[in-house]
Protein backbone atom coordinates (compact mmCIF):
# COMPACT_ATOMS: atom_id res chain seq x y z
CA UNK A 1 0.00 0.00 0.00
CA UNK A 2 1.43 3.28 -1.30
CA UNK A 3 2.58 5.85 1.44
CA UNK A 4 0.98 9.65 1.03
CA UNK A 5 4.48 10.46 -0.03
CA UNK A 6 3.65 8.47 -3.36
CA UNK A 7 0.54 10.03 -4.05
CA UNK A 8 0.32 11.76 -7.66
CA UNK A 9 -0.36 15.02 -6.05
CA UNK A 10 2.86 14.66 -4.11
CA UNK A 11 4.80 13.25 -6.69
CA UNK A 12 3.44 16.28 -9.20
CA UNK A 13 4.43 18.70 -6.04
CA UNK A 14 7.81 17.76 -6.09
CA UNK A 15 8.19 17.55 -9.52
CA UNK A 16 6.92 21.58 -10.42
CA UNK A 17 9.00 22.89 -7.27
CA UNK A 18 11.91 21.47 -9.45
CA UNK A 19 10.97 23.03 -11.97
CA UNK A 20 12.79 26.47 -13.38
CA UNK A 21 10.10 29.73 -12.90
CA UNK A 22 10.03 30.15 -16.74
CA UNK A 23 8.58 26.55 -17.13
CA UNK A 24 6.35 27.21 -14.11
CA UNK A 25 4.92 30.10 -16.18
CA UNK A 26 4.94 28.51 -19.43
CA UNK A 27 2.64 25.82 -17.91
CA UNK A 28 0.35 28.09 -16.42
CA UNK A 29 0.02 29.89 -19.38
CA UNK A 30 -0.61 26.00 -21.38
CA UNK A 31 -3.13 25.22 -18.23
CA UNK A 32 -5.15 28.40 -18.72
CA UNK A 33 -5.13 28.21 -22.47
CA UNK A 34 -6.57 24.49 -22.48
CA UNK A 35 -9.27 25.34 -19.78
CA UNK A 36 -10.05 28.21 -22.52
CA UNK A 37 -10.39 25.96 -25.53
CA UNK A 38 -12.69 23.68 -23.60
CA UNK A 39 -14.76 25.90 -22.18
CA UNK A 40 -15.05 27.14 -25.90
CA UNK A 41 -16.38 24.12 -27.35
CA UNK A 42 -18.28 23.32 -24.20
CA UNK A 43 -19.96 26.18 -23.82
CA UNK A 44 -22.88 27.39 -26.70
CA UNK A 45 -24.70 29.95 -24.62
CA UNK A 46 -22.77 33.09 -23.74
CA UNK A 47 -24.71 34.14 -20.60
CA UNK A 48 -23.57 30.36 -18.92
CA UNK A 49 -20.41 31.66 -18.52
CA UNK A 50 -21.77 34.65 -16.59
CA UNK A 51 -24.34 32.02 -14.65
CA UNK A 52 -21.29 29.80 -13.85
CA UNK A 53 -19.26 32.79 -12.50
CA UNK A 54 -21.80 34.33 -10.11
CA UNK A 55 -22.56 31.02 -9.01
CA UNK A 56 -18.68 30.10 -8.02
CA UNK A 57 -18.71 33.29 -5.80
CA UNK A 58 -22.00 32.33 -3.92
CA UNK A 59 -20.50 28.82 -3.24
CA UNK A 60 -17.50 30.85 -2.09
CA UNK A 61 -19.38 32.98 0.26
CA UNK A 62 -21.47 29.84 1.52
CA UNK A 63 -18.61 28.43 2.62
CA UNK A 64 -17.37 31.39 4.60
CA UNK A 65 -20.82 31.71 6.17
CA UNK A 66 -19.93 27.79 7.23
CA UNK A 67 -16.89 29.05 8.47
CA UNK A 68 -18.08 31.37 10.35
CA UNK A 69 -20.90 29.47 12.24
CA UNK A 70 -18.59 26.27 12.77
CA UNK A 71 -15.56 28.51 14.03
CA UNK A 72 -17.53 31.11 15.39
CA UNK A 73 -14.94 33.56 14.49
CA UNK A 74 -14.22 36.56 11.81
CA UNK A 75 -10.21 36.58 11.86
CA UNK A 76 -8.56 37.05 8.48
CA UNK A 77 -11.47 38.39 7.01
CA UNK A 78 -11.94 41.96 5.97
CA UNK A 79 -15.07 43.98 7.02
CA UNK A 80 -14.75 46.76 4.26
CA UNK A 81 -14.23 43.91 1.52
CA UNK A 82 -17.66 42.59 2.02
CA UNK A 83 -19.12 45.86 2.54
CA UNK A 84 -17.86 47.62 -0.70
CA UNK A 85 -18.95 44.17 -2.49
CA UNK A 86 -22.92 44.69 -0.53
CA UNK A 87 -22.46 48.45 -2.09
CA UNK A 88 -22.09 47.71 -5.82
CA UNK A 89 -24.92 44.54 -5.21
CA UNK A 90 -27.08 46.91 -3.86
CA UNK A 91 -27.11 49.74 -6.39
CA UNK A 92 -26.63 46.61 -9.53
CA UNK A 93 -29.72 44.87 -7.95
CA UNK A 94 -31.70 47.80 -8.41
CA UNK A 95 -30.57 49.15 -11.91
CA UNK A 96 -30.73 45.10 -12.63
CA UNK A 97 -33.94 44.98 -11.96
CA UNK A 98 -34.54 48.40 -14.35
CA UNK A 99 -32.55 47.25 -17.47
CA UNK A 100 -33.00 43.63 -17.99
CA UNK A 101 -34.84 41.28 -14.65
CA UNK A 102 -33.54 38.24 -15.56
CA UNK A 103 -31.70 35.06 -13.84
CA UNK A 104 -28.69 37.40 -13.17
CA UNK A 105 -30.80 39.49 -11.35
CA UNK A 106 -31.54 36.74 -9.07
CA UNK A 107 -28.02 35.29 -8.81
CA UNK A 108 -27.43 39.08 -7.69
CA UNK A 109 -30.22 39.32 -4.73
CA UNK A 110 -28.76 35.65 -3.32
CA UNK A 111 -25.22 36.97 -3.60
CA UNK A 112 -26.20 40.21 -1.83
CA UNK A 113 -28.40 38.54 1.04
CA UNK A 114 -25.12 35.90 1.50
CA UNK A 115 -23.00 39.26 1.98
CA UNK A 116 -25.20 41.11 4.40
CA UNK A 117 -25.27 37.71 6.32
CA UNK A 118 -21.30 37.79 6.44
CA UNK A 119 -21.47 41.80 7.14
CA UNK A 120 -24.08 41.03 9.88
CA UNK A 121 -21.41 37.99 12.23
CA UNK A 122 -18.88 40.06 11.68
CA UNK A 123 -20.49 43.32 12.95
CA UNK A 124 -22.15 41.74 15.70
CA UNK A 125 -22.18 38.37 16.41
CA UNK A 126 -18.51 37.64 16.13
CA UNK A 127 -17.34 41.08 16.53
CA UNK A 128 -14.86 40.25 19.36
CA UNK A 129 -12.55 38.07 16.87
CA UNK A 130 -12.69 40.74 13.93
CA UNK A 131 -9.28 42.61 13.73
CA UNK A 132 -9.88 46.26 12.88
CA UNK A 133 -6.89 46.85 12.73
CA UNK A 134 -5.35 44.63 9.91
CA UNK A 135 -8.64 45.76 7.54
CA UNK A 136 -7.36 49.52 7.48
CA UNK A 137 -8.12 50.27 3.76
CA UNK A 138 -9.99 53.68 3.09
CA UNK A 139 -12.69 52.49 1.01
CA UNK A 140 -12.58 56.17 -0.56
CA UNK A 141 -9.86 55.48 -2.14
CA UNK A 142 -11.88 53.11 -4.36
CA UNK A 143 -15.42 54.20 -4.91
CA UNK A 144 -14.18 57.87 -5.69
CA UNK A 145 -11.99 57.30 -8.41
CA UNK A 146 -14.84 54.56 -9.85
CA UNK A 147 -17.32 56.92 -9.49
CA UNK A 148 -15.93 59.82 -11.59
CA UNK A 149 -14.62 56.82 -14.18
CA UNK A 150 -18.52 55.46 -14.66
CA UNK A 151 -19.30 59.22 -15.47
CA UNK A 152 -17.48 59.54 -18.13
CA UNK A 153 -16.97 55.90 -19.24
CA UNK A 154 -20.60 54.17 -19.15
CA UNK A 155 -22.33 52.28 -21.75
CA UNK A 156 -24.70 54.20 -24.19
CA UNK A 157 -28.07 52.56 -24.54
CA UNK A 158 -31.71 53.43 -24.61
CA UNK A 159 -31.74 53.42 -20.77
CA UNK A 160 -31.59 56.87 -18.57
CA UNK A 161 -28.12 58.09 -18.07
CA UNK A 162 -28.35 57.77 -14.11
CA UNK A 163 -28.73 54.28 -14.45
CA UNK A 164 -26.01 53.72 -17.19
CA UNK A 165 -23.47 55.40 -14.93
CA UNK A 166 -24.28 53.32 -11.49
CA UNK A 167 -24.71 50.05 -13.91
CA UNK A 168 -20.41 51.01 -15.01
CA UNK A 169 -19.94 52.26 -11.44
CA UNK A 170 -20.82 48.63 -10.43
CA UNK A 171 -18.54 46.98 -12.67
CA UNK A 172 -15.50 48.92 -11.98
CA UNK A 173 -16.13 48.72 -8.03
CA UNK A 174 -16.51 45.47 -8.31
CA UNK A 175 -13.01 44.71 -10.40
CA UNK A 176 -11.72 46.97 -7.32
CA UNK A 177 -13.51 45.07 -3.54
CA UNK A 178 -10.93 42.49 -3.20
CA UNK A 179 -8.14 44.64 -2.88
CA UNK A 180 -9.23 45.35 0.85
CA UNK A 181 -9.36 41.93 1.41
CA UNK A 182 -5.50 41.24 -0.06
CA UNK A 183 -4.38 43.83 2.00
CA UNK A 184 -6.10 42.44 4.90
CA UNK A 185 -3.90 39.33 4.53
CA UNK A 186 -0.81 40.90 3.76
CA UNK A 187 -0.93 42.95 6.92
CA UNK A 188 -1.58 39.93 8.85
CA UNK A 189 0.70 38.06 7.00
CA UNK A 190 -1.33 34.89 7.36
CA UNK A 191 -4.28 33.10 5.39
CA UNK A 192 -7.15 31.53 7.37
CA UNK A 193 -8.05 28.47 5.14
CA UNK A 194 -11.72 29.18 4.94
CA UNK A 195 -10.40 32.35 4.10
CA UNK A 196 -8.72 30.91 1.22
CA UNK A 197 -11.31 29.06 0.39
CA UNK A 198 -13.16 32.31 -0.49
CA UNK A 199 -10.26 34.14 -2.55
CA UNK A 200 -9.95 31.04 -4.36
CA UNK A 201 -13.30 30.64 -5.76
CA UNK A 202 -13.26 34.30 -6.24
CA UNK A 203 -10.29 33.75 -8.38
CA UNK A 204 -11.67 30.92 -10.34
CA UNK A 205 -15.01 33.04 -11.20
CA UNK A 206 -13.11 35.83 -12.27
CA UNK A 207 -11.42 33.38 -14.76
CA UNK A 208 -14.68 32.06 -15.96
CA UNK A 209 -15.88 35.64 -16.59
CA UNK A 210 -12.76 36.37 -18.64
CA UNK A 211 -13.17 33.45 -20.78
CA UNK A 212 -16.69 34.99 -22.05
CA UNK A 213 -14.48 37.84 -22.87
CA UNK A 214 -11.22 36.07 -24.37
CA UNK A 215 -13.67 33.82 -26.54
CA UNK A 216 -16.06 35.83 -27.87
CA UNK A 217 -13.36 38.51 -28.60
CA UNK A 218 -11.55 36.06 -30.52
CA UNK A 219 -14.36 34.33 -32.29
CA UNK A 220 -15.41 38.09 -33.55
CA UNK A 221 -12.16 39.00 -34.55
CA UNK A 222 -12.29 41.82 -32.26
CA UNK A 223 -15.61 43.02 -32.93
CA UNK A 224 -17.34 42.18 -29.75
CA UNK A 225 -15.74 45.11 -28.11
CA UNK A 226 -17.47 47.31 -30.28
CA UNK A 227 -20.98 46.07 -30.51
CA UNK A 228 -24.42 46.67 -29.38
CA UNK A 229 -23.73 50.82 -29.69
CA UNK A 230 -22.23 50.44 -26.06
CA UNK A 231 -19.43 53.03 -27.20
CA UNK A 232 -16.27 51.97 -28.02
CA UNK A 233 -14.44 53.03 -24.45
CA UNK A 234 -17.16 51.34 -22.58
CA UNK A 235 -16.53 48.04 -23.52
CA UNK A 236 -12.99 48.82 -23.95
CA UNK A 237 -13.31 49.67 -20.17
CA UNK A 238 -15.59 46.31 -19.39
CA UNK A 239 -12.92 44.17 -20.62
CA UNK A 240 -10.17 46.12 -18.62
CA UNK A 241 -11.80 45.61 -15.64
CA UNK A 242 -11.96 42.35 -16.14
CA UNK A 243 -8.63 41.81 -16.63
CA UNK A 244 -7.61 43.72 -13.89
CA UNK A 245 -9.38 41.64 -11.33
CA UNK A 246 -8.05 38.54 -12.73
CA UNK A 247 -4.49 39.57 -12.31
CA UNK A 248 -5.37 41.05 -8.88
CA UNK A 249 -6.40 37.78 -7.78
CA UNK A 250 -3.85 35.58 -9.83
CA UNK A 251 -1.26 35.95 -7.53
CA UNK A 252 -3.21 34.54 -5.09
CA UNK A 253 -4.31 31.68 -6.61
CA UNK A 254 -1.00 30.65 -7.68
CA UNK A 255 0.07 30.49 -3.79
CA UNK A 256 -3.05 28.50 -3.06
CA UNK A 257 -2.36 25.94 -5.43
CA UNK A 258 1.49 25.59 -4.71
CA UNK A 259 0.38 25.52 -1.16
CA UNK A 260 -2.40 22.92 -1.82
CA UNK A 261 -0.07 20.99 -3.89
CA UNK A 262 2.37 20.59 -0.71
CA UNK A 263 -0.42 19.61 1.81
CA UNK A 264 0.45 22.63 3.72
CA UNK A 265 -2.17 24.36 5.78
CA UNK A 266 -3.27 27.65 3.78
CA UNK A 267 -2.50 29.60 7.40
CA UNK A 268 1.44 29.03 6.28
CA UNK A 269 0.62 30.81 2.42
CA UNK A 270 3.46 33.79 1.91
CA UNK A 271 1.60 37.11 1.52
Amino acid sequence: MGSKRDSPVNVLSIWLRKRSMKVKIFLGILLAFSALVALKFTIRDPNFFFQVSETIHIVGLIVLIYKLYAQKTCSGLSLKSQEITALFLTIRLGVSAYMEANIHTVLDLIYLLSTLLVIWLIRFKLKSSYMKEFDNMWLSFLVVPSAILAIFIHPFTRHVWIARVLWAFTVYVEAISILPQLRYMQNAKMVETFTGYYVFALGVSRFVSLAYWIIHTYETGGKYLFLFGYGYLWMLAALLTEVIQSFILADFCYYYMKSFMQGQLLKKMPV
